[in-house]
């Protein structure tokens, strides 16, 4: 039985202060919540969080990589580095990356290869735009996205991952794929997965990320192949991101 991972993806935002408030208010609800729970703050908060997580059960990770180990690349963060800092995720391939920043398919890939060469798990997000949609071709696009990790790492690779299913045109849109909309595709990817090994396809978590909110976490959770959800706007606020743990 897969367990349910909720994901906090903080994205640009916080300071030291808020950081410190929201970290402590999320503790603070945790209880016996049954589902994992993750938050991934900037880069540069991650050490505060790592001491502020000391001896809890909320884990931490980044949300970007390099594909890179060492060398001359100027801003850069590597896997080794968060690994020094106690980081057990990475997100790759955030529809943000890929669109704002031109981030392609094989480059995820290699983003991918290097977080799990550090020993992180990664948090690999696909999904298609609201005009791919349109052509219905969202389960090509899906495909493809996977295809550059597995040929690039084979599909016994993704029994260390996470895979996070984004319809980007449900992303800080305030629109959301219904349950089974989502469903629908989380059923694809576990279907694609299982034709080549069915038993990395009944480990891999598929977590939704698409506007994921207290009031409709517990239907799309109920839903056979949903694992849980990558959270964005709503992981910066604590009760909101306790909500949407508690119904896992």
């Amino acid at each position: 039985m897969r367990r349910i991972l909720v994901a906090g993806n903080w994205k640009l935002n916080g300071s030291l202060q808020s950081v410190r408030q929201l970290v402590a208010d999320i503790k603070a609800g945790l209880g016996d919540l049954k589902a994992d729970v993750a938050v991934c703050p900037p880069y540069v908060y991650i050490p505060e969080v790592a001491q502020l997580l000391k001896g809890s059960s909320l884990g931490y990770g980044a949300q970007d990589v390099s594909d890179q180990t060492a060398g001359a690349f100027t801003g850069e963060v590597s896997a080794p580095m968060l690994n020094d800092f106690g980081c057990k995720y990475a997100i790759v391939g955030h529809s943000e990356r890929r669109s704002l920043y031109g981030e392609g398919d094989d480059f995820t890939a290699r983003k991918f290869a290097a977080t799990r060469k550090a020993g992180l798990i990664p948090i690999l997000c696909v999904g298609e735009l609201l005009e791919e949609r349109e052509q219905g071709i969202t389960e090509q696009v899906v495909s493809r996205q996977l295809d550059a990790v597995i040929q690039l790492e084979g599909v016994a690779a993704l029994a260390d991952a996470v895979i996070a299913y984004e319809p980007v045109w449900a992303i800080g849109t305030g629109k959301t794929a219904s349950p089974q909309q989502a469903q629908d595709v989380h059923a694809f990817i576990r279907g694609k997965i299982a034709a080549l090994d069915a038993a990395v396809a009944e480990k891999v978590q598929i977590l939704y990320g698409g506007s994921v909110k207290g009031s409709n976490a517990a239907e799309l959770f109920a839903m056979a192949d949903i694992d849980g959800g990558l959270i964005g706007g709503a992981s910066l606020a604590a009760e909101e991101f306790l909500t949407i743990c508690r119904a896992g």
